[in-house]
């Protein structure tokens, strides 16, 4: 590091007896440090990207000479690993242009905040969202917020896929159409939209009804990661887990039961895969089964809100699959009740199940 500097996100605030804050006031990232004599908070003021390495060393030695200069240097590299520093001198990163900067400035700045690795350029992430290919399987409610977040954000290719026409009974929850759209194909309505939204991606598509697991793996086999935001039918998260598993994609869900939005993050990488939570699933229910009481026809309890927030949520995790920022806990379920608002992390397995029907013996390696 050059001329190393505090992130403007991360901008350093004290109390009068001492103590320091670095990295704002959100769980996660900020860090609380003791300064009883007052060089820790030299060295962050130091640090305003003004100066070089040498420079910002010999500065602390001299307003605090009972620290030497190999206790300012380690400081400096724990701060760094931290992921509190970033490089004044960053150069203006290739792959982006001008009017790619300008658009992702905002979103640069936020995984600039997030981001507790090392980096070279804060324009990092932006340039894997560039390079990246995203599958989305989907467009109703979910899949309609998740298209346009991710198209938003700057994923370099995204590729829809739905069945569907538009119904009237789509307009309190999927915000790609409005009432001109009724009986035209969703997917063809969610490309044009898309694609005004940001020309500066490719955004592709095709009107595909999935049947069965073979349609997923060949999909998931061309991409980066694959987006579940279809839930029909019922068995097609473990087809898309399936298919992950065997094309070693990442991949992510989400949905709503009710008022509790869901969404899970996969990676495949030796941990439990989504059908292991499902097989823990029925081990539980198989121990102690609830009889549900017959009622009638059913439909799915959803508006703008229900949908639009899981929606979210499945971007958030596909953008922190595709750059690391931030870094979720993979292979689990979270959950937030629109009730409570209380979130959570669902339950499932630590590891691999050996009977998991997906990953276990017998299953997919």
């Amino acid at each position: 590091m050059l001329r190393p500097r505090v992130k403007c996100e991360h901008r350093p605030v004290r109390r009068a007896d001492g103590l320091v804050r670095i990295g704002g006031a959100v769980t996660g990232i900020a860090a609380e440090l003791p300064d009883p004599d007052g060089s820790v908070w030299t060295l962050l003021a130091a640090m305003d990207g003004g100066r070089t390495m040498d420079e910002v060393v010999a500065e602390v030695v001299r307003c605090c000479p009972h620290r030497t200069a190999a206790d300012v240097r380690l400081a400096i590299r724990q701060l760094a690993a931290a992921g509190h520093l970033e490089e004044a001198d960053e150069s203006v990163p290739h792959g982006l242009t001008d009017r790619e900067r300008e658009r992702y400035g905002r979103g640069r700045a936020l995984f600039r905040w997030m981001d507790l690795t090392p980096r070279i350029s804060a324009w990092d992430a932006q340039l894997r969202l560039r390079q990246s290919r995203v599958v989305l399987v989907g467009l109703g409610g979910v899949g309609c917020t998740a298209a346009l977040a991710l198209a938003g954000s700057g994923v370099g290719h995204l590729h829809c896929v739905e069945p569907d026409v538009v119904e009237l009974s789509n307009l309190n929850r999927q915000a790609l159409y409005t009432e001109a759209d009724i009986g035209h194909p969703k997917v063809e309505v969610a490309l044009t939209r898309l694609r005004a939204h940001n020309s500066d991606i490719t955004v592709t598509g095709e009107r595909t009804r999935i049947t069965g697991p073979t349609a997923l793996l060949e999909l998931a086999g061309r991409a980066d990661l694959l987006v579940l935001a279809a839930d029909e039918p019922a068995e097609i998260r473990s087809w898309a887990n399936r298919a992950c598993l065997a094309t070693g994609t990442a991949w992510t869900h989400g949905g709503y039961h009710g008022p509790q939005v869901s969404f899970g993050v996969y990676r495949p990488d030796g941990g439990p895969c989504h059908d292991c939570a499902m097989t823990a699933r029925r081990c539980r229910d198989a121990t102690h089964p609830w009889t549900p009481l017959p009622v009638g026809p059913q439909v799915h309890a959803a508006n703008a809100v229900s949908a639009g927030l899981a929606g979210q949520f499945v971007a958030h995790a596909a953008l922190s699959l595709l750059t690391g920022v931030p870094a979720l806990t993979v292979n689990r379920r979270y959950a937030l009740n629109l009730v409570t608002l209380e979130h959570t992390a669902l339950p499932g397995p630590r590891r691999r199940r050996p009977d998991c029907p997906a990953c276990g013996n017998g299953g997919i390696r």
